[in-house]
């Protein structure tokens, strides 16, 4: 069972888009696929027809857990309209998690120890963060083998990337394994300078850890995440879920691995 996180401390990057993007691809490869939602706001919940605002079982639910096994944990996951892709929902009662645990001990591990529990229905776990430092990045980068960093290719989006990178250098030097990381940048309009420039920049300074293609803005998205379904099971013709794909295989392909860049712990 493979783990990647997808995380950025700006919000509106391409976060949801691409966890659920790429979750599509891979069930179509015949994957059974796990989506996690840590986002209080829950974007990728709403994307799948819940409402955050009203889950009676959610993430929330694992943190007051004292055993993790296979039943306590599945019985917080949720279907979706695609078989071999379940979600693991959020609720807007995970804001307050931060203030309700303060520093109680081991709960920057409760992802971890739940997902484990799961390791034989899944074949892949993607882990939609929410944009800010604090127990669920904490429990999210802790899970995770990878992490994936969508940027939009705007200046604005690079200043969020270099506040993600200094949370990165923190968080993983409490890890007992080393954690890969790409850049993804997304958004990216070739008719603009403005996105043109940010590429360039982006590319300049986190040469050995930027993926060498972009996902293109393409209005397909939206209409993906109005039908509840990713992309490539919508539509896979659109520029979207090509590029998805073709970032799938970057992925999937350790040949690519050198290219990834190894954060020591």
């Amino acid at each position: 069972m493979k783990i990647w996180a997808v995380a950025n401390q700006k919000g509106g990057v391409g976060k949801t888009t691409t966890a659920v993007s790429l979750a599509g691809h891979l069930v179509t490869q015949g994957a059974r696929v796990l989506l996690v939602d840590m986002d209080p706001q829950g974007s990728m919940t709403s994307y799948f027809g819940y409402d955050p605002d009203e889950m009676p079982r959610s993430i929330y639910s694992l943190f007051e857990l004292d055993d993790f096994t296979y039943e306590n944990v599945s019985s917080v996951l949720s279907k979706t309209k695609v078989d071999q892709l379940t979600l693991l929902p959020a609720s807007t009662a995970l804001a307050t998690l931060d203030r309700q645990l303060g520093s109680k001990q081991g709960k920057g591990l409760v992802l971890k120890k739940s997902l484990t529990a799961l390791e034989q229905h899944f074949d892949y776990i993607l882990i939609d963060c929410l944009p800010m430092l604090g127990i669920l990045m904490v429990n999210a980068l802790a899970a995770c083998d990878s992490l994936i960093l969508p940027v939009q290719t705007e200046f604005l989006a690079l200043k969020g990337l270099d506040r993600m990178m200094n949370t990165l250098e923190m968080i993983t030097k409490s890890r007992k394994t080393p954690l890969h990381r790409i850049i993804v940048p997304t958004m990216f309009d070739r008719r603009t300078r403005a996105s043109s420039e940010s590429l360039r920049a982006l590319r300049e300074k986190y040469t050995d850890t930027v993926w060498d293609s972009v996902i293109p803005v393409d209005t397909q998205f939206r209409e993906a995440s109005r039908q509840g379904l990713p992309i490539s099971l919508m539509n896979k013709s659109t520029r979207g879920s090509k590029a998805y794909d073709a970032l799938l295989t970057y992925l999937l392909n350790p040949k690519q691995e050198r290219h990834l860049k190894l954060v020591s712990s």
